[in-house]
């Protein structure tokens, strides 16, 4: 398959994803969603394919939904580009998580929003130095989505999630690992290196094992995944409906301080 938005390679039993959008630090674009799930979707059919790493290029991760996107409707239907990129998102998330192969997210760079709810629903997690790690949502008058408040509920905790829900700092590499938002983190320059060696290891362990570990661990932890994406569905719908993410959205693309009304 010919993608446009990402960049697929094989190396030997491993599969590489990298989100291919630099320019919009690989802003979640419908095209951009689509085809990760028709990448993966190969990496499942692909039976030499026996572990996945997904990047990024350039100085970003994934920045989150494509504000141009959002743009474009904010003022007549603000909801309209919200409720467009939330059922692939969720295909995506979920996509993740049943596809019987380890995934390991290479954090390049910047995640935020529904790019971090994307590098916390990998099974493994390897960060560049440089990184940083934002909540995002709430900034612009929007609620988490992509299993966001299951994921960061359950690696970094119930009172940390409120942090950043209420607060939206930055957080760099080293407080993410501390966090347990990550397992790893490296140098930039050995980011790419450090995340084959990884996957290299996956590729060649017991892969019927890892299936099964990994669908039992997902019945263990995430029973309330498919309710969970459904309630931040929801969740980000109404929100998006509100004066305060018109004026959000206008103060982030203004690049000014809100003014929140609370309606």
């Amino acid at each position: 398959m010919d993608y446009k938005d990402i960049l697929f390679c094989k190396d030997g039993t491993v599969a590489t994803i990298t989100l291919n959008r630099p320019d919009s630090f690989n802003a979640l674009s419908l095209n951009l969603t689509a085809e990760i799930i028709a990448a993966l979707d190969q990496c499942r059919q692909e039976q030499e394919i026996r572990a996945v790493v997904l990047t990024g290029s350039g100085k970003a991760f994934c920045s989150g939904g494509d504000i141009k996107y959002f743009e474009q409707y904010y003022r007549t239907q603000p909801d309209e580009p919200v409720r467009r990129l939330l059922g692939p998102l969720n295909q995506l998330i979920t996509g993740i998580r049943k596809l019987p192969k380890p995934v390991l997210a290479a954090i390049n760079g910047a995640a935020g929003g529904a790019g971090m709810s994307l590098a916390l629903s990998c099974d493994l997690r390897i960060c560049s130095s440089n990184a940083k790690l934002k909540q995002a949502y709430t900034s612009i008058g929007l609620a988490p989505d992509g299993g966001w408040s299951l994921w960061v509920g359950l690696l970094a905790g119930f009172s940390r999630a409120s942090e950043m829900i209420f607060l939206d700092p930055v957080y760099d590499a080293e407080e993410a690992l501390a966090m347990n938002l990550v397992h790893r983190v490296v140098a930039p320059d050995k980011l790419m290196e450090t995340a084959g060696q990884w996957a290299g290891k996956l590729a060649s362990g017991a892969t019927q094992s890892f299936a099964i570990a990994k669908e039992n661990l997902n019945n263990a932890m995430l029973g309330l995944l498919d309710r969970q994406l459904e309630t931040e569905s929801q969740g980000v719908i109404k929100a998006s409906l509100t004066s305060d993410y018109q004026e959000g959205l206008e103060a982030f693309l203004a690049k000014r301080k809100p003014i929140y009304k609370g309606y």
